[in-house]
């Protein structure tokens, strides 16, 4: 996905753009965006045993589709999606994500069962990936080179907003029916597009090739291939054929999707981005990082709800001072990067994560003591994803020159998704199905080890941003 001349040179918008956009009026629409695609991943996972109740019971297993169907079809499309978004207009592009999120929004809060809702999800994950990208486009084609980087890491906290606001205004809402936290974001939808029709610049469109949607596809089975053989693991046995078939038919689709990537002239994954050492280094800390990221959000919120027996409400309140830490040590991570450097700032927010969460290990019991075991934890996982997202967000865009800067985005991006999707994986299969408060405990506890672990790696992955100078790609 290449960008406008004019985004590249710092001059106008291009001769089809709106010469009076403004700047701040475009951001604020298209973070109003962001804010949309990304809130229900904060709010689902605070709705889940609302959810199972009302679907008959249904386990966690059944019920991280309802998570996993969205980040990977998100991950596998981000990239298709934003060179269609080239194709037809960045403008065009972005109030039709807008609006199919919108619509299949309010198709999940009429779900009768689990596969209506994941289905609907699917649809929601769709406009998402089509959104997404269009609107950093958006962005830098509105703002000249010297203030780019500000609006960029403004647009990637974003994330950190609806991490803080999701788990309150979800417990509001679940606490009416858990079909409102997908209502919501019909109004907020409406905003966005009547906004998004008067403000947005018209960017002219690019010259692309169709994308590659059959390597989208081969990189959705894929991934839904692993998660399914993890996720059913311990009900059809480790050994079985079902399991097996699942976990080679998604080694032999991630090779074949590799292999088209390396070949199509427009392909889901430009593999030579990977050749350059910080954008590696940058997205595969991303992506670990994101794996620890959802384990702990899915984690934290079922043990409040399910073994402490706390309500929707109250969790959302116990979650909220964590994520509330990210947007202001954002903003100090924007200041401090320049002196410290991307790599330090990483690598002590990945152990400071890895540090909250391996102090629930020692701290949480059966007995809810937020004050002292869950709240101290919490405000560290909070300053080590302000000072990690935005930071490798930045590292990996600046890694690259300017006009590749909005594919190399997408990339870490469609890293994230799919990190948040091993991430539910691995944490269903480690809590499995516990039969009593004691096996709950050992099952919690495993899992927030993995997310220190996991965290850990993400620190080690970013040291390579400490070590190594930046080169960029040609």
């Amino acid at each position: 996905m290449s960008l406008p001349s004019a985004a590249v040179t710092g001059g106008s918008v291009g001769s089809g753009a709106r010469p009076t956009a403004r700047p701040g009026a475009v951001l604020a629409v298209v973070c109003l965006g962001v804010v949309l695609a990304t809130l229900d991943l904060f709010i689902v996972n605070i709705a889940f045993p609302a959810i199972g109740r009302s679907f008959g019971g249904a386990g966690l297993g059944p019920l991280s589709w309802v998570l996993n169907a969205y980040t990977i079809v998100f991950a596998a499309l981000l990239v298709p999606a934003g060179r269609l978004a080239d194709l037809v207009g960045r403008k065009a592009g972005f109030l039709v994500g807008v609006a199919v999120f919108t619509v299949s929004s309010g198709l999940c809060a009429l779900a009768d069962d689990v596969p209506q809702l994941v289905a609907a999800r699917v649809l929601q994950a769709a406009g998402a990936a089509l959104l997404t990208p269009a609107s950093l486009g958006l962005l830098l084609a509105a703002f000249p080179p010297e203030r780019r980087a500000g609006a960029v890491r403004i647009w990637g906290a974003m994330s950190g907003v609806a991490a803080a606001i999701g788990p309150v205004v979800g417990g509001v809402l679940v606490n009416l029916d858990w079909r409102w936290i997908f209502l919501v974001n019909v109004p907020v939808g409406v905003v966005a597009l009547v906004l998004g029709v008067r403000v947005l610049p018209s960017v002219p469109r690019q010259p692309e090739r169709l994308p590659d949607l059959v390597g989208a596809l081969a990189l959705a089975l894929a991934v839904g291939a692993l998660t399914l053989g993890l996720v059913r693991g311990e009900e059809w046995g480790w050994t079985s054929a079902q399991v097996l078939a699942s976990l080679g038919g998604s080694v032999a689709l991630f090779v074949g999707f590799v292999v088209r990537s390396a070949r199509h002239p427009r392909p889901v994954l430009e593999l030579d981005l990977l050749r350059v050492p910080s954008f590696a280094a940058a997205s595969g800390a991303m992506l670990l990082f994101n794996v620890g990221f959802a384990a702990m959000l899915l984690s934290t919120v079922t043990w409040m709800q399910t073994v402490w027996g706390w309500s929707a409400l109250r969790t959302g309140l116990a979650f909220a001072p964590g994520p509330l830490m990210v947007p202001p040590v954002a903003i100090l991570a924007g200041r401090l990067a320049h002196r410290v450097g991307a790599g330090v700032l990483s690598v002590v927010g990945s152990l400071a994560a890895a540090a909250g969460a391996a102090s629930w290990v020692v701290a949480v019991g059966v007995t809810p003591h937020y004050a002292t075991a869950m709240l101290p934890g919490s405000l560290l996982v909070g300053v080590g994803v302000g000072l990690v997202m935005p930071t490798l967000t930045a590292a990996a865009a600046t890694a690259l020159p300017p006009h590749r800067f909005a594919t190399g985005s997408a990339v870490v991006s469609m890293g994230r998704q799919l990190g948040t999707t091993l991430g539910v994986a691995v944490l269903v299969v480690l809590l499995g199905r516990p039969r009593t408060t004691a096996d709950a405990l050992a099952a919690y506890h495993r899992g927030w080890t993995f997310v220190a672990v996991a965290c850990v790696a993400a620190a080690v992955a970013a040291l390579a941003l400490v070590r190594r100078p930046e080169r960029t790609a040609a």
